[in-house]
């Protein structure tokens, strides 16, 4: 057994509480979080100075970018439009339309923040579903896969990556060239798996699909055009600076800022302000701070020895242990 030190104690034992009170949802994870960083400056495992270097503002630059971003964007309407559209082009089909909706959900995941696509999305299947009076259940089930499966294939599809991507140096073209063959691959199984399993809920009568004729997909009642116009102009030059960021040496956070100031000239502030999740943000903070104190007390190093000591240094144990033990925790803690 390792001996440990007092510091190495306090700063797991704080960890080790923090993540407890968010299981427990008896606290809020971004005041368990927060709470956590206080309590490890107060105590001395960290300096305010030293806690401030673990916050990874790079990250954090992302996000609140691309949150601005979304928050302008969805304004536009052209997510419903195109959602509208789609299921007319898929003449009422279910399972047409199911494919289409799970590959739209897929997409926009890459670029957009996952529970985002989701609510975009969600509301134009309810009605569809409706429309079709079948249950929305598949379809969500579906979009929920799809969305977090869209999501892997780039740097700035789910804060995982952007976290991951920023600590390992992975650029926005490392992502997507590792990995989209995969995501891709992952994802026409699980269409095609749920296709199978709700084959029998996937049914309609022709009348109703001839219903969803019907919708409304009028260009100029849907879209804000000009809100339009600008989303697409800036989303383009985000995605390009993300590309080619590895080349003309500018940071993704950078990137990510300057498409939402774009953006921000021609709209309040104030309100597009409201939209950001800022509890995610400081939520982060906290966790960076409470991660930075048990890398600073030597706590990271003991377990991470630990693990090696039970897999014995073997590499493919050990890389077994931490992807189960992320996949497992994950579907408890955000």
């Amino acid at each position: 057994m390792p001996e440990f030190t007092t510091p190495q104690i306090i700063s797991i034992v704080i960890f080790i509480v923090v993540f407890a009170l968010i299981i427990s949802e008896k606290v809020h994870r971004t005041v368990a979080a927060l709470a956590g960083a206080v309590v490890l400056i107060l105590t001395g495992i960290l300096s305010f100075d030293t806690g401030m270097e673990h916050i990874d503002f790079g990250t954090l630059g992302v996000l609140v970018g691309m949150m601005i971003f979304v928050a302008v964007v969805k304004n536009s309407g052209i997510f419903e439009y195109i959602a509208i559209r789609t299921a007319k082009i898929a003449k009422g089909n279910p399972w047409v339309i199911m494919v289409l909706f799970c590959i739209i959900t897929a997409v926009l995941s890459a670029f957009l923040d996952n529970v985002t696509t989701v609510l975009l999305i969600g509301p134009v299947t309810f009605t569809v579903c409706k429309m079709l009076e079948l249950s929305p259940v598949p379809f969500f089930i579906t979009e929920i896969m799809a969305s977090n499966i869209g999501g892997t294939a780039t740097l700035i599809g789910d804060p995982p990556n952007i976290i991951i991507g920023s600590a390992a140096k992975f650029s926005f073209m490392d992502f997507v060239n590792e990995l989209s063959g995969v995501v891709a691959l992952i994802f026409m199984v699980i269409v095609l798996f749920y296709a199978f399993v709700f084959r029998h809920s996937l049914k309609t009568t022709p009348e109703r699909m001839a219903a969803i004729s019907k919708l409304n997909n009028n260009f100029s009642k849907v879209v804000n055009r000009p809100l339009m116009i600008r989303s697409v102009v800036v989303l383009s030059l985000v995605i390009g600076g993300f590309v080619s960021h590895d080349y003309l040496k500018i940071e993704t956070s950078v990137v990510a800022l300057f498409g939402a100031s774009i953006l921000l000239l021609f709209e309040k502030p104030e309100e597009i302000f409201r939209e950001v999740e800022w509890n995610t943000i400081f939520f982060f903070i906290g966790l960076f701070v409470i991660v930075g104190g048990l890398e600073a007390s030597g706590g990271i190093k003991l377990m991470a020895q630990e693990v090696l000591d039970i897999t014995h240094g073997s590499q493919s144990a050990t890389a077994f242990i931490i992807l189960w033990a992320s996949g497992i925790i994950s579907g408890i803690i955000d």
